[in-house]
């Protein structure tokens, strides 16, 4: 098990626990009570921790190395799938992943961000930051599923869209955008879930949907911690301020109405109980995609545009005081 700072109690707890298992197994002495006893203080130690998680400590759960990626999802919630490559004009993007799966006897179109498993993977993947051929691929398939009249549900994990040169050339932000103007007016249901990271318009690249759900212990926004306290301090000695200041966790997305749920987290976190994680991210996305479904096309894509365009505060001045405080 991988431990991240803040569950150093738990790691304590967990290596005694091992030592008395071992002295348990070799039946000298009969140790049950006691590891049932200790059993009980993981569980209540870990609700103590869980229960306040700080926005920098819910961004590094979100990056856990064992906290499962898209492709455990989709092996997880699909009976079959097939998975499809390449974007028709550059290349396949490894780092988005997309294919035709079975939900329960329901065809879907499944794309989503994949960061790898180990550091090979990451590599080949690069680190789950697509190229423009990435959502260009995506939209082939959105495109594919609008055909054939299937669901399309996105996977967001990322931190965030690749930076380089070569991905400029190619044009990142036009494909982007495009993707962002194809999304708002497709004719079949989008069900958006960020599982990890949800990081600037990489994230929102496949991110417009009819509902969008976060994972407890991830976060959306439009730039890093690290990002943001190099930008506003000149260091990243300050990420754990900028966490609290971008208001990024899933809790403060729908307190200002960015998602429409939070999915629960089992306790420790999703890599704590992949297979419960999973089953409840599919029980989400079939019961949404039923409600969508009941809609009709015209109506769910203005409710779509609608829940966009009335996102976020503002306020109108006047034009008299735009007026007053030129002419001073």
């Amino acid at each position: 098990m991988v431990f991240l700072d803040f569950e150093k109690p738990l790691e304590k707890l967990y290596e005694q626990l091992e030592k008395i298992q071992q002295v348990d197994e070799e039946g000298i002495v009969d140790m049950s009570a006691t590891i049932k006893e200790l059993e009980t203080k993981i569980r209540n130690t870990r609700k103590e921790i869980y229960n306040n998680l700080s926005g920098w400590q819910k961004v590094q759960l979100s990056r856990h190395p064992e906290r499962p990626y898209t492709y455990y999802y989709i092996e997880q919630m699909c009976r079959k799938f097939v998975e499809l490559h390449g974007d028709r004009f550059v290349a396949d993007d490894k780092a988005i992943v997309g294919g035709l799966g079975n939900l329960d006897g329901q065809s879907v179109v499944i794309l989503g961000h994949q960061k790898g498993v180990n550091t090979k993977m990451r590599q080949y993947r690069n680190f789950g930051m697509a190229n423009p051929e990435g959502y260009r691929k995506a939209l082939r398939l959105m495109k594919l599923a609008e055909r054939f009249n299937y669901p399309v549900i996105c996977l967001i994990d990322t931190p965030g869209a690749f930076p380089g040169l070569e991905a400029e050339e190619r044009g990142q932000a036009e494909a982007i955008a495009r993707n962002l103007f194809e999304m708002a007016q497709l004719k079949v249901p989008i069900v958006c879930v960020v599982i990890g990271e949800g990081a600037s318009g990489g994230a929102i690249g496949i991110g417009l949907g009819d509902r969008v759900f976060m994972l407890e212990n991830t976060w959306y926004s439009v730039i890093s911690p690290e990002s943001c306290s190099s930008i506003l301090w000149h260091s990243w000695d300050y990420k754990e301020q900028a966490a609290e200041a971008l208001k990024l966790t899933a809790d403060d997305m729908f307190a200002n109405g960015m998602i429409d749920e939070i999915i629960k987290e089992p306790l420790g976190g999703a890599h704590n109980a992949p297979e419960e994680m999973a089953k409840a991210l599919k029980r989400h996305i079939k019961k949404t995609i039923a409600e969508l479904q009941e809609m009709d096309v015209e109506e769910r894509i203005e409710a779509r545009i609608n829940k966009y365009a009335t996102m976020g505060v503002y306020d109108v001045i006047p034009q008299e005081a735009v007026q007053e405080k030129e002419g001073k």
